[in-house]
């Protein structure tokens, strides 16, 4: 078994790539032409994001926006980085909202939470050195 891709479900797949690009710097990979599915190229795990009427068509029973939620939904995706400080700043000025903003974690890490236009939860948070 390996890990191989996360998929967000979002209102608007290319405005969610434009985010992520302008926010934390990643590079697109692909958008369907379709705008309905899109890929960011992240490091060795894709992360992936496609439109709610795929989530539809494949959930006969619905699923949650994240996007409608008054309150993030209970995951996240996070992203390491050096400098914790700047990502933060970088996202917050993008139009993310912050949800904690860098803090110092007893285990080393410096770790803040901001949330994307389109509801995802991001962790930022530094290396974990065992």
């Amino acid at each position: 078994m390996k890990f191989g891709y996360t998929i967000i479900y979002v209102p608007d797949v290319a405005a969610s790539l434009s985010f992520f690009e302008q926010a934390f710097g990643f590079a697109r990979r692909f958008l369907h032409e379709s705008q309905t599915y899109g890929e960011l190229e992240t490091g060795e795990t894709t992360l992936s994001f496609a439109a709610h009427e795929l989530g539809e068509a494949n959930f006969h029973g619905g699923h949650v926006a994240a996007s409608a939620s008054a309150e993030p939904l209970g995951m996240e995706v996070a992203f390491v980085t050096d400098d914790v400080a700047a990502a933060h700043a970088r996202a917050l000025a993008a139009g993310a909202t912050e949800m904690s903003a860098p803090v110092p974690k007893p285990w080393g890490q410096v770790v803040s939470y901001v949330r994307c236009p389109d509801g995802t939860l991001v962790e930022l948070c530094t290396p974990v050195h065992g």
